[in-house]
C-alpha cells in the first residue's frame, strides 16, 4: 500500500510539473523561424519582405487604429515575452509599447529602434502636430521611400545577427527592396512633378508627409489635427478656412484612421475639395491583396494626391505593389 501511494504521488508530481510547463508563456515557434513582434502595419510589413520564411511577425498595433495613442492590451505581453526581437519605430511613436516590451522581453532580446539609426537628431522635423516644443519629432519616416529601404536595411542587419544561418537570405531580400525602392522613387518623381508647381502643397488632417514632401519638392501648409490628437478650435478652423482661401488650395487630404466631421466643414466653406482617402500606417486591401503591402500604400497615395491636385497618374502604372517571394 505504501508503494502504491508513492508511486500517486510521483504520478501527480509529473502531471502537474507537466501543466505547468504548458502554461509557460514560451511557447514554440515554427521550426527553426524567428519569433519577430512589430508595431505598425507598413514597418510589419517591411520586416515581413526581408525575413520571407524565416521568421514569424506579428504587428501589435491593429490597421485602421490611431497608433499614436495605442495602448497594447495584456495579452500582447505574452506575444512580447516570446519574441526573439522586436523591432519599433521610435522616436516616441510607441512609447507604451516599448515600456511593455521591457518590462516582458526574455533577457538578451534586443529592442530595435529604427526611426533613430535612420535620421539624426539635425533631421528631425517638427510641425503642427509635433511641435518642438513638446520634444517629439514627427515619426512618419517610411512615408519617404529612401528611409523605407534603409529600414529594410537594418531590418535585414538585425535578423542576421540573430540567424546567421540565413543571413545571406536577408541581406538579398534587402537588396532587392532597395531595387524596388528605387523604381517607386524614380516613379512617385515624375508622378508628382506633373503637378502644376503652385499646386505642390499639402494641408492634411494628420502631419504624416513631413519627410515625405521634401523629397518631391511639395510644402506642407500644415496639419488640421493639433499636437494633442484633439479636434482643433473653432479659432484655428477659422484661420485654417482663411488660410485655404488666400493661397487657393484646391484639396485638403483626410484619412480613413483620422475621420473627422470638421474637415468637411472646411472644405465647404473654403471652396476646398475634401479628399479622405490617404494613408500613413494603414494598408490599403486586405490581406492577401496584390496592394496590402508598403508598396501598395505609396502608390495608392500618390495617386490620391496626383489626381486630386491636378497631376498625371499614369507615372505609377505598372509600379508592382506586391511583396518580394516570401513576404505574406
Amino acid at each position: 500500500m505504501k508503494t502504491l501511494r508513492t508511486v500517486l504521488l510521483l504520478l501527480i508530481l509529473v502531471v502537474t510539473i507537466s501543466g505547468c510547463a504548458s502554461s509557460s508563456p514560451q511557447t514554440p515557434a515554427t521550426e527553426g523561424k524567428l519569433r519577430v513582434v512589430t508595431t505598425v502595419s507598413p514597418i510589419t510589413n517591411i520586416i515581413q519582405n526581408i525575413g520571407g520564411d524565416h521568421i514569424e511577425v506579428t504587428g501589435i498595433v491593429p490597421e485602421g487604429v490611431n497608433s499614436h495613442t495605442f495602448e497594447p492590451a495584456p495579452s500582447d505581453a505574452r506575444l512580447l515575452a516570446q519574441a526573439d526581437i522586436i523591432f519599433v519605430n521610435g522616436l516616441f511613436l510607441e512609447e507604451p509599447t516599448i515600456k511593455l516590451a521591457e518590462a516582458n522581453k526574455r533577457e538578451g532580446v534586443e529592442i530595435v529602434s529604427l526611426g533613430e539609426q535612420t535620421v539624426t537628431p539635425e533631421e528631425y522635423v517638427f510641425d503642427f502636430s509635433f511641435p518642438k516644443e513638446a520634444g517629439n519629432p514627427n515619426p512618419h519616416l517610411w512615408m519617404n521611400p529612401l528611409y523605407a529601404a534603409r529600414y529594410a536595411e537594418l531590418v535585414a542587419e538585425s535578423l542576421a545577427a540573430a540567424d546567421p544561418a540565413n543571413a545571406d537570405d536577408y541581406q538579398a531580400n534587402a537588396a532587392a527592396f532597395a531595387a524596388r525602392i528605387d523604381v517607386l522613387d524614380k516613379a512617385i518623381a515624375a508622378t508628382l512633378n506633373t503637378v502644376p508647381a503652385e499646386k505642390r502643397r499639402l494641408l492634411t488632417y494628420h502631419d504624416s508627409f513631413a519627410y515625405f514632401a521634401p523629397r518631391y519638392g511639395f510644402t506642407v501648409l500644415g496639419a488640421v489635427q493639433p499636437a494633442d490628437f484633439s479636434e482643433p478650435s473653432a479659432q484655428e478652423v477659422a484661420q485654417l478656412i482663411t488660410q485655404l482661401r488666400e493661397e487657393k488650395i484646391p484639396a485638403i487630404f483626410g484619412s480613413e484612421v483620422f475621420s473627422s466631421p470638421i474637415l468637411e466643414q472646411i472644405a465647404k466653406e473654403s471652396g476646398a475639395v475634401f479628399i479622405d482617402q490617404l494613408r500613413d500606417d494603414d494598408l490599403p486591401g486586405e490581406p492577401g491583396d496584390d496592394n496590402h503591402s508598403y508598396f501598395g500604400l505609396m502608390v495608392e497615395d500618390v495617386r490620391v494626391i496626383t489626381e486630386a491636385l491636378g497631376g498625371d497618374v499614369g507615372g505609377m502604372d505598372g509600379i508592382e505593389t506586391g511583396n518580394l517571394s516570401g513576404g505574406k
